[in-house]
């Protein structure tokens, strides 16, 4: 018989109010027993006792034994969730950057107390990635994990491909529907794709990573330019995160938007959705797809985990209690389009080589490689600059063979 859980919710916005959505239509022997809102003077739509603002009336509950989590302020959800996890309550969240920067506390404090933290909502929405990496690829050798982690940026990049909207345009209309922040910065920039990242490759190759050591190149600078580059090529540009197994004890990870080709699985994933591409040994290329923004298709992984919480499910973390030696390499070099404004911007980058460069009134750009490390080094001098960085090892016509001989593969 599964446990009845009694919740304490911790936020009420777009994802909070999708999972009552949710959990208001099953019998699944959950109630919601408190939310803590930061407004209480907000109009809502449930009667006002199930609302506080104050912490401690969830935490404090003897009564609620599940927390779930689903605020904005990753440092504000991480003392809630500590706090939960040492007086023995089970935890679900939703919060990349929290769970990102700290899962190393987090997972010993899970250890410590004989608490169990899911949050599959984290990562992809909708998307079950974590919990697959974590049963059904648990003996799996994962080549690579990439694919489309943030569903405001390929939302805002489908709107200027497909519908020739301008950027600010795109950008607004994901806004009006809940897909991006006020501040969009954490998805436009490369940030929310980079936590979730971290996230994915702790429960793929067990490599606890910080995410302030990955490189993160955001969108934010695409230009017409650029877009009419990857048409002319039959090429459409995506923001991609890849964590790759370089060899036995190293691997990369990086955010980047890709040129990618017909051939690929991401090349058709519009809109807000999301795809997780796995490539492993055994198994193969293996494409999860699903909405990754919204609350209902957010709210339907946190109700996902919730349910799980019933038969006490938790983590294993397999692969990093086994086999934690694999290490982060940021010296590995990558295959790159750039296109600039200043002349003297690529004589400041140290590119291992470079394979082609084109200058013309409408277009400057350079095809080459370069490491990882160097493009963080320089990540301040080239988004001032105005350029667009995209990882280049899928292009095809004309650079088909320069790409075979020259350029690694993605």
């Amino acid at each position: 018989m599964s446990k009845r859980l009694t919740i304490g919710l911790f936020g009420f916005g777009v994802v909070g109010q999708g999972l009552h959505d949710i959990i208001s239509t099953k019998d699944l022997n959950i109630e919601i027993r408190k939310i803590v809102i930061k407004d209480p003077s907000k109009p809502r739509t449930l009667r006002e006792s199930l609302f506080s603002a104050d912490a401690s009336d969830i935490l404090d509950d003897p009564e609620i034994n599940t927390i779930v989590e689903l605020i904005n302020d990753a440092d504000a959800a991480f003392d809630i969730t500590a706090n939960a996890l040492k007086n023995g309550k089970n935890v679900v969240s939703a919060n990349k950057k929290m769970i990102a920067e700290h899962l190393n506390e987090l997972v010993a404090l899970q250890n410590t107390h004989g608490t169990s933290l899911l949050y599959e909502g984290a990562v992809c929405g909708s998307i079950p990635i974590i919990r697959n990496l974590e049963e059904y690829y648990d003996n799996e050798l994962l080549h690579s994990i990439s694919g489309i982690f943030n569903g405001s940026s390929n939302y805002i990049l489908s709107k200027i491909a497909n519908e020739g909207l301008e950027y600010g345009d795109a950008l607004k209309q994901a806004q009006d529907l809940g897909f991006a922040e006020t501040d969009p910065l954490l998805d436009v920039g490369g940030y929310d794709a980079k936590y979730k990242l971290v996230i994915a490759a702790a429960h793929a190759y067990g490599a606890f990573v910080k995410p302030e050591q990955v490189l993160n190149v955001g969108i934010q600078n695409f230009s017409g330019a650029d877009l009419h580059f990857a048409k002319e090529h039959n090429l459409k540009i995506k923001l991609v995160p890849t964590a790759k197994k370089l060899n036995e004890q190293e691997i990369a990870l990086y955010v980047l938007p890709r040129l990618v080709p017909k051939s690929d699985f991401l090349y058709n994933v519009e809109n807000e959705y999301n795809a997780v591409s796995v490539k492993a040994a055994f198994a193969d290329q293996q494409l999860f797809y699903g909405k990754g923004a919204g609350g209902h298709p957010t709210g339907s992984a946190v109700l996902s985990d919730i349910a799980a919480l019933r038969y006490e499910y938790r983590y294993e973390y397999k692969k990093f209690l086994n086999d934690s030696k694999l290490k982060l390499q940021n010296d590995h070099v990558i295959p790159v389009y750039i296109r600039y404004k200043s002349d003297g911007l690529i004589g400041q980058l140290n590119f291992d080589f470079i394979a082609e460069q084109h200058q013309s009134v409408e277009l400057k750009y350079v095809l080459g490689g370069i490491k990882i490390s160097e493009l963080i080094s320089k990540k301040d001098l080239i988004e001032k600059d105005g350029a667009f960085i995209a990882q280049a090892g899928a292009l095809t016509g004309k650079f088909e063979e320069l790409t075979r001989l020259q350029f690694e593969t993605a």
